[in-house]
C-alpha cells in the first residue's frame, strides 16, 4: 500500500517579489534621504537653536530658493543636459522686473510677466541651440552665462548709472505681488517665508511629472538613451527644450523671490550659485550621465545645503568649514549614486 504526499513546490526566488531593501536601493533619492538624517540628527545634538521653531525656519528659507533651483536642475539632468546660466539667469530676471517696475515705472505684475518672457525666450534659445548645433550643453549655456553676465551689467550701469537697481518697494503693485513671493506665514508661533510653500509646491509638481506622467518617462528616455529614445517615437528635440525652459522659468521664480524680498538686485548676483544648484541635484541622487535621479531627492540635497550652512553658524564655527562639507558631500554622493544605480539595475533584472 502506498500513499501519495504533496509537497508544496519550492518556490523561485527570482519570481519572487523585491525585498523591501531592493525596493529601496532603486530610489535615486535614498542616499539623500540618509544624508539628510544624519546632518540633521548632528547638529540636533551639538547646537542649541538648530531644532528650535526659529532655528528651523531659518535653514529652511536658506535651503527654499536653492531648492526649487536644484529641483529644475535635476530635472535637466535627468534628461542628460546641464545649464551653466542658471545661476546668473535669477539676477537677469530679477534686474528685468526691477528696471521695469522701479526705472520705468511699469506695474510689478506687468515688469514680472515681461522678465518670464525673457527667462523663457532665454531658455528656448539655450535648448534650440543645443538640439541645432548637436555641441554639449555645457558650452553653449557657458556662452549664455557670460552673455547674460556682462548684459546685466552693461544694461544696468547704463539705466542706474550703478551696478545695482533698488527702489522696487515703491513700485506700483508691489503689495499684492510681494504677498505671493515674499512675504511670511506664521507657525507654530514662528514667521516662515513663503518661499518654503514655493519649494515645496515646485518639487510636488516635479515630481509628479517625472514618475507619474508621459512626459516624465521622456525625460528619463531622452537622458538614458537618447537615440534609442528617438527611434521609438519620444520627442527628443521637444523635450529637452522644455527642460531648458523650465530651468530658466525656475531661475525667473527665485530671483524674483530674491528682488522681491529685498526690494534690490546687484548686476553681478547668482555668479558661482550654478555650481551649488548641480552640486544639490547630484546629493539628491542625480548622475552626471543622465537617465537617473529624482526631483525630491534634489529638494532634499538642498535641504542638507540649508540645514549644513546654518547649523555652522549656529555652532559658532568659521563658515569656511562649509565648503569642505560641500566637497566632501559631493564625492560621497557621486560614489553613492553609482553604486546604487548598478544596485538598482541588477534589481531590474
Amino acid at each position: 500500500m502506498t500513499t501519495d504526499i504533496q509537497t508544496e513546490p519550492e518556490r523561485d526566488e527570482r519570481i519572487g517579489r523585491p525585498r523591501v531593501l531592493e525596493r529601496l536601493v532603486v530610489r535615486p533619492e535614498i542616499g539623500a534621504l540618509i544624508g539628510a538624517i544624519v546632518v540633521f540628527l548632528f547638529f540636533s545634538i551639538v547646537t542649541d537653536q538648530f531644532l528650535t521653531t526659529g532655528g528651523v525656519a531659518v535653514w529652511l528659507d536658506d535651503a527654499a530658493t536653492l531648492g526649487i533651483m536644484a529641483v529644475a536642475v535635476s530635472l535637466l539632468m535627468i534628461g542628460g543636459e546641464f545649464d551653466l546660466s542658471a545661476g546668473v539667469m535669477t539676477a537677469s530676471t530679477a534686474l528685468v522686473t526691477a528696471i521695469f517696475a522701479a526705472n520705468v515705472g511699469l506695474n510689478l505684475w506687468v515688469a514680472l510677466l515681461l522678465s518670464l518672457l525673457f527667462a523663457l525666450a532665454v531658455g528656448l534659445f539655450n535648448g534650440v541651440l543645443v538640439m541645432r548645433t548637436g555641441l554639449p550643453s555645457f558650452i553653449i549655456t557657458l556662452g549664455m552665462f557670460l552673455a547674460l553676465q556682462g548684459l546685466n551689467l552693461g544694461v544696468t550701469k547704463a539705466v542706474t548709472g550703478t551696478v545695482q537697481v533698488s527702489g522696487v518697494a515703491s513700485a506700483p503693485g508691489y503689495e499684492s505681488v510681494g504677498f505671493f513671493f515674499a512675504s511670511t506665514f506664521e507657525l507654530f508661533g514662528t514667521q516662515f517665508r513663503v518661499s518654503i510653500l514655493w519649494w515645496i509646491a515646485f518639487t510636488a509638481v516635479a515630481a509628479l511629472i517625472l514618475v507619474r506622467t508621459k512626459p516624465g518617462n521622456w525625460i528619463f528616455a531622452v537622458g538614458g538613451a537618447a537615440q534609442s529614445a528617438r527611434a521609438v517615437g519620444v520627442p527628443l528635440v521637444g523635450t529637452k527644450i522644455a527642460l531648458f525652459m523650465t530651468t530658466a522659468f525656475a531661475g525667473w521664480l527665485v530671483g524674483n523671490i530674491n528682488v522681491l524680498r529685498f526690494t534690490t538686485v546687484q548686476a553681478n548676483q547668482g555668479i558661482g550659485l550654478e555650481l551649488q544648484f548641480i552640486i544639490g541635484a547630484v546629493i539628491g541622487g542625480c548622475l552626471l550621465t543622465g537617465g537617473f535621479g529624482s526631483a525630491v531627492g534634489a529638494a532634499v540635497g538642498a535641504l542638507i545645503f540649508g540645514m549644513a550652512r546654518q547649523g555652522i553658524v549656529f555652532a559658532g564655527w568659521d563658515s569656511d568649514w562649509f565648503m569642505l562639507f560641500l566637497g566632501v558631500m559631493l564625492l560621497a554622493a557621486v560614489l553613492v549614486n553609482n553604486a546604487l544605480r548598478r544596485r538598482a539595475e541588477r534589481v531590474r533584472r
